[in-house]
């Protein structure tokens, strides 16, 4: 009995040496830690964007007509007036010669109308009335020789009635034609004759204006940024020739996705980034939100404007894709840990506590969270260490024995 007492006594003391020389010698993992620690925290969104003029004023081509010269190319800086491009002019100048044949027609028209008629009509109608007033005249003689020879008995009454008819016959045809040499025409046919000519003048001016437009120019000073045509290239009528702006207006069409939306506010500050210009920073601000949402790409996004305030030396070109950063909360001073570091599970936010030498899963609450930090309200206390991650890459759970690497 004392042996196996022995023996059990021994067996005893050897497990105890294992577990404790076990929870001695086991294997800590490496782990990035961070501090939880009061500081300034900004809430930011970021999102992508494209740059685009604040008044873009595009040039499109008046006529179809092929590229006669181009003075200009992308960059240059022009005055207003500056001649941009020429284009063969000669199907304008062809409508043009039209519309002036056209204003001729319908002033010779309104001419004849306001005038009694042509030339010609006036010619044929005083030819007319002089030989009406003959007939009338010659009429008016026989009526008063019948009469005389009627009183001695030479001649009978019934001619005399008769050469009587025939000078009312005459006086009747000459009233007529002096009725129609003075209004030949009905006031409904005058006005019809102005109208067309205001039509004729409306035609003549649109073609001036078409043939003015063939010498294309700058209507304000800005700059070219694109040139879409060629010289010799044909051009179909309002086809985009070139696009010009003044690049120190810009403004950012950023595409926020639709849960962000609700944070974006008027005024709100942005910082602008393009790859291109590497450590280049622009600054702007929110000067519209979003109206709707729409289907761009793969997201469900709203579109909101940025004003550029700061483009000095027009580095920054429209068309661009830039990165837009907003700032949509700033608090002075809260606690707050790297965003890697918080974690989520079942809608409830935890983070790893470093207790000792072990991982302690601890619940918290939130605040607000930009790319790189977030704040927390409750569940830390300042200056607790969190894990962020280990260094291999394995997960972190509840109870791991870990060594802190910061």
């Amino acid at each position: 009995m004392s042996r196996r007492w022995l023996w059990l006594g021994l067996a005893v003391v050897l497990i105890a040496v294992y577990v404790l020389v076990r929870s001695l010698t086991r294997d800590r993992m490496p782990v990035h830690a961070a501090q939880a620690a009061q500081a300034p925290l900004e809430s930011t969104i970021a999102t992508n964007g494209r740059v685009e003029p604040e008044e873009n004023v595009e040039v499109h081509s008046p006529v179809a007509a092929a590229v006669r010269a181009v003075y200009v190319q992308s960059g240059d800086q022009v005055p207003a007036g500056k001649l941009l491009m020429q284009l063969d002019d000669v199907e304008a100048r062809a409508k043009l010669a039209a519309a002036d044949s056209g204003v001729k027609s319908a002033q010779a028209a309104l001419e004849a109308t306001t005038q009694n008629g042509t030339l010609e009509q006036r010619q044929a109608s005083a030819a007319e009335i002089a030989r009406n007033k003959l007939e009338r005249d010659q009429a008016q003689h026989d009526l008063d020789a019948l009469q005389r020879l009627n009183s001695t008995g030479a001649a009978s009454a019934s001619e005399v009635a008769s050469a009587r008819q025939r000078l009312a016959t005459a006086e009747a045809a000459l009233h007529a034609s002096e009725q129609s040499s003075q209004s030949r025409y009905a006031p409904s046919e005058l006005a019809r004759a102005q109208a067309a000519l205001q039509d004729a003048e409306a035609n003549r001016q649109a073609a001036q204006q078409v043939l003015a437009q063939t010498a294309v120019r700058a209507a304000k000073p800005g700059t070219v940024y694109s040139v879409d045509v060629r010289a010799t290239e044909f051009v179909e009528q309002g086809k985009m020739l070139l696009q010009m702006a003044d690049l120190h207006k810009l403004r950012v069409r950023a595409y926020f996705d639709e849960p962000e939306i609700g944070r974006l506010a008027v005024g709100q500050k942005a910082i602008i980034k393009w790859d291109a210009r590497q450590g280049v920073v622009w600054h702007g601000h929110i000067e519209r939100t979003p109206s709707t949402v729409e289907q761009y790409e793969t997201r469900r996004v709203g579109e909101a404007l940025i004003h550029i305030d700061d483009n000095p030396d027009g580095q920054l070109l429209p068309n661009t894709n830039v990165t837009v950063t907003v700032t949509t909360s700033s608090q002075a001073d809260v606690m707050s840990i790297p965003r890697e570091a918080l974690r989520s599970e079942n809608g409830k936010t935890f983070v790893y506590r470093i207790v000792g030498d072990e991982l302690k899963k601890t619940y918290v609450v939130t605040g607000a969270i930009n790319i790189s930090q977030v704040a927390i309200t409750s569940g830390l206390k300042d200056g607790e260490w969190v894990a962020t991650g280990t260094t291999t890459g394995q997960p972190l759970q509840d109870g791991l024995p870990v060594q802190k690497v910061q």
